[in-house]
């Protein structure tokens, strides 16, 4: 497994420290002016669509005519050590800035984003996700506000259900039996078919076998934080989810959780686990109309309303179920905070920007997008159909990693990816952990 690296996020807490405004709103630039300039917005992944972006450019754009709104994607692979880089320098720094819920702790602990305190009630209030702007607090006071959540839920396709005569399971166990059946008939005769598609790296869908079995990635006691994947309850669900890898799946091992949906559009995965917002990216051959991506005609949109409309009717949606039949999975709950880089020098068009996106009309359009929207007041608008039920279910018992202050870390040191691989790869799940457990030990104290 890759050895631990925590220099990172030293220099990030040295470089904020050099901050006088650290901790305390505004960095040197427009510090009451929302002047004009050029304003960066780094999103993270594909997860905001297209729609959305544009929204946010011509919107900050005609109320602020002398200013340009540059919207820049940031994989999330890496994520963390390009913030480590970016944060610390006034030039490299974006000026609103998208971050995985798991990874706000390390980073507002370390002084990387402006107070917005002084917000809170204007962008939503209690009416925000609480856990995500727990993750986004140090001592009462707020660094980051919560994007949106999109709790993982689990996709199929109902004609290779058919072909292999199984249905919609209702139980943990069945579900790993449905996807067993699954992979041995293999529908599509496809040479690397998955029943379901489980990458080796892909903890964040692994996580959930691990959760539903009663462990954890790690506990506080005292002050101090230790590496629990070796407790009974870890290794349990650990051997079950070694279990789908040796039996219902082909997806690589040394793949991450990336576009499930590319291997199930190919007809090589009858199910794949991933936020609900993934029913845009479905997008099968015997629906597909042909449409170029830059057209943008009348008769093109009509096509393509047609194309969504037939991938809907052969794709199916549920919730991961728990061990016990009715229940659900407590799988991870994916999301991400947004906040103000405390080393940018366009605070007040940052915050302007941060008021769009928490407006009426963008919370609703996440919503409609299938994004569990930051402001909860606005989840309505993810609708009552088949995808909406599922990410509401999915999102009911949904669990975040835990709140340490150095839990970004232990993601950008990737030790759960290396865990996964592993035990993907036929590790011994008590070998794998226990060094994971060490690794997870060190980093977070």
């Amino acid at each position: 497994m890759k050895s631990v690296r925590t220099s990172g996020l030293a220099a990030l807490a040295v470089g904020m420290l050099a901050l006088t405004a650290c901790g305390g709103g505004d960095a040197a630039g427009d510090e009451g002016g929302g002047g004009g300039g050029e304003v960066r917005l780094w999103l993270a992944g594909s997860d905001t669509p297209q729609e959305l972006r544009d929204h946010l450019v011509e919107t900050f754009e005609a109320q602020h005519p002398d200013s340009t709104l540059v919207i820049e994607e940031q994989d999330w692979n890496g994520l963390v050590p390009r913030l480590q880089t970016a944060l610390t320098s006034e030039s490299q720094t974006p000026d609103l800035v998208e971050i995985g819920n798991t990874q706000s702790p390390t980073f507002t602990y370390a002084g990387a984003f402006s107070d917005i305190s002084d917000m809170y009630d204007e962008l939503g209030g209690d009416d925000l996700l609480q856990g995500f702007v727990d993750a986004g607090t140090v001592d009462d006071t707020l660094y980051a506000v919560p994007y949106y959540s999109g709790a993982r839920a689990v996709f199929y396709n109902k004609e290779l259900f058919a072909a292999a005569g199984v249905e919609v399971p209702t139980t943990l166990a069945e579900f790993t039996e449905v996807a067993q059946t699954l992979q041995q008939a293999n529908p599509t005769g496809a040479p690397s078919f998955s029943g379901f598609w489980l990458p080796g790296q892909d903890w964040y869908n692994g996580v959930a076998w691990l959760n539903s079995h009663g462990g954890e990635l790690a506990v506080e006691e005292d002050g101090e934080w230790t590496g629990a994947l070796s407790s009974p309850e870890s290794q349990e669900g650990l051997a079950a989810v070694q279990e789908l890898f040796a039996t219902a799946t082909s997806a690589p091992r040394d793949a991450d959780s990336n576009e499930p949906w590319i291997a199930f559009n190919n007809g090589e995965a009858a199910m794949f686990s991933a936020p609900t917002w993934a029913r845009w990216s479905i997008d099968l051959p015997e629906c597909n109309k042909g449409v170029a991506a830059d057209d943008e005609s009348e008769a093109a949109k009509a096509l393509l309303a047609e194309q969504q409309a037939c991938n809907e009717e052969k794709t199916g949606i549920f919730a991961l179920p728990g061990l016990e039949e009715g229940s659900v999975a407590p799988v991870f709950a994916g999301g991400s905070n947004i906040g103000i880089p405390a080393k940018s020098g366009n605070q007040e068009l940052a915050r302007d920007l941060l008021r769009i996106i928490f407006s009426p009309e963008y919370q609703t359009m996440l919503a409609e997008n299938g994004l569990i929207p930051g402001n909860t007041e606005y989840a309505d608008a993810l609708g009552d159909d088949v995808y909406a039920q599922a990410a509401l279910a999915a999102a009911v018992d949904a669990e975040l990693t835990p709140p340490a202050e150095k839990w970004a870390d232990v993601e950008g040191a990737r030790i759960l990816e290396d865990l996964f691989q592993e035990i993907a790869s036929g590790t011994d799940p008590a070998t794998a952990a226990a060094e994971a457990d060490e690794l997870i030990t060190d980093t977070l104290n």
